[in-house]
C-alpha cells in the first residue's frame, strides 16, 4: 500500500511542484517585464530632440540608478548611422542593437551580452517629435535581483511540497496500520481457535471488518455441522454394517446349511448400505459446486435403456414425456442416482408400464414417476423413506431406494413426495429439483 501510494503521490507532487515553478517563473518575470516596460514608456513620453540632434529627456526618469555606473539598470537610444545615446549607468559600455528587426511594439527578451551580467531588455522602436528618425528605445536591468526571487522561492516550494509528500505518506502508513490493526486481531483470534484457546471469533470490530467475522463464524458453524455429518454418518453405516455382520457370524458359527445363501444377502444389503453413505457423500462433496448443470433428458433415456434391460424378463415399458430443455442445477451423478432409484422401484414394484414427466415450473424442476402397480396407502407412505422399510418383502431388496433418493434431494436443495397416480392407478413419486436458469 505504501509502495503505491508513493509511486501515485510522488509523481502528482513532481508534476505540481514543475508546474508552480513555470507559475512562479513566469508570474515574476511578466512583473520584472512590466517595471522596465514602465520606465521605457516614461522614456518614449519625454524623450526629445535639440538643435544638435541629441536625444534628451524632458523630464528626469524617476529611478536614480541610471545615473550610476555599473548600477545593473541601464537605458540607452540608437539609431541607423547614428551614435547611441546611453545612460550615465552603462558608462563605456553599450547595448547591443539589432536594426533589421523593427520593434513597433515592446519587445522583451534576455541577453548575455555583458559577460557576467545576465541582462532583461526591453526594447521599442519610436519616432521622436521633429524628427524623421526612427528611433530605438532600450531599458535593461541585470536579472541578479529577479534569478535570487526565484531561486528563494523554488527553495520554499520544494521543501514545501518535500514536507507535504511526507506527511501523506506518513499519514497513509498510519491509516494503513490502523486500518488493517482489526484484521490482525482476526489472525490472531484464528490462531487461539487453531489451537483450541477459541472456538469462535469475537464480533467487537468495526463495521468494515463484521461481515468478514460473520461469514468465517458461519464457515466455522458450517464445518462443524460437516463434521458431524460426518460422525453421525460414519455411526449410521457402522449400525448397519453390524446386523448383516452379526447374522453372518453367527450362521458361520451354527454350520447353517444355507450359508451361501445368507453371505450372498447380507453382502448385498451391505453393499446397498455402502452405496446409500456413498451417495450422500458425494452430494455433499459435490453442494459446493455452484455452476454445475445437468441436462435432464438424455439421462431419464440413457436410464430408460438401462432399467428396461435389467427388467427385459419382466416386459418392462418405460415412457418419458415433458420438457426436454430441462436442466437440472446441479451434477449429473446425482441425478441419475434419484432418478434411477425411483424408475428402478416403478419397474420392479409395478406391473409393467413406468411413466416419467418432466416439468419445469419457474426456477423449481419437477420429475414425476408414475407406475400401475397395488399403489401406497397415504399411511405408509411416509415410512418408505425410513433406511430399510419394505412394505412388499416377496421382491428382492434393501429397502433403501427411496430414503437415498431423500437424502440426496434434500442435500441438493430438494424435496420428494409419494401419491396416487391418476393415470395408471399406481404410485406418484414426484422429485422436486433446483433447475438451472
Amino acid at each position: 500500500m505504501l509502495a503505491i501510494a508513493a509511486a501515485w503521490i510522488v509523481p502528482l507532487l513532481l508534476i505540481g511542484g514543475f508546474a508552480l515553478d513555470r507559475v512562479i517563473v513566469a508570474s515574476l518575470t511578466r512583473n520584472f517585464d512590466g517595471q522596465l516596460n514602465y520606465a521605457l514608456t516614461a522614456m518614449i513620453a519625454s524623450a526629445e530632440i535639440e538643435a544638435g540632434g541629441e536625444v534628451y529627456f524632458s523630464r528626469p526618469l524617476g529611478d536614480q540608478r541610471f545615473s550610476e555606473p555599473y548600477s545593473g539598470l541601464y537605458w540607452q537610444v540608437s539609431a541607423p548611422g547614428l551614435e547611441p545615446f546611453p545612460s550615465r549607468s552603462l558608462w563605456d559600455r553599450r547595448l547591443r542593437t539589432d536594426f533589421d528587426k523593427p520593434d513597433t511594439r515592446p519587445h522583451a527578451y534576455t541577453s548575455d551580452e555583458f559577460a557576467g551580467e545576465p541582462l532583461r531588455v526591453v526594447e521599442r522602436d519610436a519616432v521622436i517629435p521633429n524628427s524623421q528618425v526612427r528611433w530605438r528605445f532600450q531599458v535593461a536591468q541585470s536579472t541578479a535581483d529577479l534569478d535570487e526571487q526565484i531561486a528563494e522561492l523554488r527553495r520554499i516550494v520544494i521543501w514545501s511540497l518535500t514536507v507535504l509528500g511526507v506527511g501523506l505518506l506518513m499519514l497513509i502508513a498510519l491509516q494503513a496500520t490502523y486500518g488493517l490493526w482489526p484484521l490482525r486481531r482476526v489472525s490472531r483470534a484464528i490462531a487461539a481457535i487453531r489451537s483450541g484457546g477459541r472456538k469462535r471469533i469475537p464480533t467487537d470490530f468495526p463495521p468494515e471488518i463484521a461481515p468478514l467475522v460473520v461469514e468465517m463464524n458461519e464457515l466455522l458453524d458450517y464445518n462443524e455441522q460437516q463434521a458431524e455429518a460426518a460422525r453421525m454418518h460414519a455411526g449410521n453405516l457402522a449400525h448397519a454394517l453390524k446386523t448383516p455382520m452379526s447374522v453372518l457370524a453367527n450362521e458361520a458359527r451354527a454350520g447353517a446349511p444355507d450359508l451361501a445363501a445368507a453371505v450372498l444377502r447380507e453382502t448385498e444389503l451391505m453393499r446397498r448400505h455402502v452405496d446409500h453413505h456413498l451417495a450422500r457423500a458425494r452430494a455433499l462433496g459435490r453442494r459446493a459446486d455452484v455452476g454445475a448443470r445437468a441436462a435432464v433428458w438424455p439421462s431419464l433415456e440413457a436410464l430408460q435403456r438401462a432399467i428396461s434391460r435389467i427388467h427385459a424378463d419382466r416386459s418392462v415399458v418405460i415412457d418419458i414425456t415433458g420438457d426436454r430443455e430441462a436442466t437440472f442445477r446441479g451434477e449429473k451423478q446425482d441425478l441419475e442416482e434419484m432418478v434411477g432409484n425411483l424408475l428402478d422401484n416403478a419397474a420392479k414394484y409395478g406391473g409393467g408400464r413406468v411413466f416419467a414427466t418432466v416439468r419445469r415450473d419457474g426456477r423449481w424442476l419437477e420429475i414425476q414417476v408414475e407406475d400401475d402397480g397395488p399403489g401406497i396407502a397415504p399411511r405408509d407412505r411416509e415410512r418408505l423413506f425410513e433406511r430399510g422399510a419394505r412394505l412388499d418383502t416377496g421382491k428382492p431388496g434393501t429397502g433403501l431406494g427411496l430414503a437415498i433418493v431423500r437424502d440426496v434431494a434434500e442435500i441438493c436443495g430438494g424435496r420428494v413426495e409419494l401419491a396416487a397416480s391418476d393415470d395408471l392407478g399406481g404410485l406418484c413419486v414426484t422429485l422436486t429439483l433446483p433447475a438451472a436458469g
